[in-house]
């Protein structure tokens, strides 16, 4: 299995988890931001002294090329406001559909990869992620609700949100952690990761102690919860900043599907939801996607 994809799987399996854990922390009351602030509130403190035991231990922190920080940023600020369209969904719809509106990502990053880095992956897997997309739109749209209805639900709107800011967000990325002078692919995710996290903190808590110092509280109080939020987070994008460094964005985003039938599990096991026949056609058409990209 190359390393790409392993980290990625790994990076989904993780991720489900973690957005369980914020579903959980907002519904204690804690707002979009509030539950996405979570995830960044820790990762920077672990990874600064990883990378410093790192440097103490003979290790050379790599340098970063001119390109990295307009990446960086670029891509810490849609990804806040992607995990603040997911968070914002699960009050909307069930937490197997809510994960599964933001996997519009897929073909996204499609147009996003070749605008900004000139990347585009071969006929059969473009083709193999259109099958993945139409899994999605089969999850997206509630049952017994019209389509053109459906398009102009909040829902809807937060879903497309959520897409087109992680396909920026996954691009830019890559762009990032390719500028870094290294080799090591995990060294260049985890500076490129260190980095973009402490830019999320800091705009976060400014935001926070702005307009919502209670959920500001409510994430210090939380601390437990908040603890495994960013845990999973860390673990998490280190698998995602890994592939996207190894891997053309697009690519990792759609094997990265994988993480609505682990979602699909915890909607079943942890919440005792249900989901209709055609949801689980699209999860279907999921995973066939995700099985034919691995063997292509």
């Amino acid at each position: 299995m190359p390393l790409w994809v392993a980290a990625t799987l790994f990076a989904a399996t993780v991720q489900a988890l973690r957005f369980f854990l914020q579903r959980r922390l907002s519904l204690r009351g804690a707002g979009p931001a509030a539950a996405t602030f979570a995830r960044f509130l820790y990762a920077p403190l672990a990874l600064g002294a990883g990378l410093a035991v790192f440097h103490a231990r003979g290790g050379a922190l790599p340098a970063t090329g001119a390109g990295f920080w307009p990446y960086a940023a670029a891509g810490g600020v849609a990804q806040i406001l992607a995990t603040m369209c997911v968070v914002a969904l699960f009050s909307r719809r069930n937490f197997a559909v809510g994960m599964a509106f933001s996997k519009t990502t897929v073909l996204m990053t499609l147009a996003v990869g070749f605008a900004l880095l000139g990347e585009l992956p071969s006929a059969p897997a473009i083709a193999a992620m259109a099958v993945g997309v139409g899994g999605v739109v089969l999850l997206s749209v509630p049952a017994g609700v019209a389509w053109r209805e459906a398009a102009r639900s909040p829902a809807v709107l937060y879903g497309l949100g959520s897409g087109a800011f992680f396909a920026v967000s996954g691009v830019s990325y890559r762009g990032a952690s390719l500028a870094v002078e290294a080799a090591e692919p995990l060294l260049r995710a985890a500076v490129t990761l260190f980095f973009v996290t402490l830019l999320q903190t800091a705009l976060l808590a400014v935001w926070l102690l702005w307009r919502d110092r209670e959920g500001l509280l409510r994430v210090l109080r939380d601390w437990r919860i908040t603890l495994a939020i960013g845990a999973t987070s860390m673990l998490g994008s280190l698998g995602w900043f890994t592939a996207y460094t190894l891997e053309q964005a697009a690519l990792v985003n759609a094997v990265g599907q994988v993480e609505l039938l682990l979602s699909l599990g915890i909607s079943w096991i942890a919440l005792g939801e249900r989901s209709t026949p055609r949801e689980l056609a699209g999860v279907a058409l999921v995973g066939g996607s995700v099985a034919a990209l691995l063997l292509i």
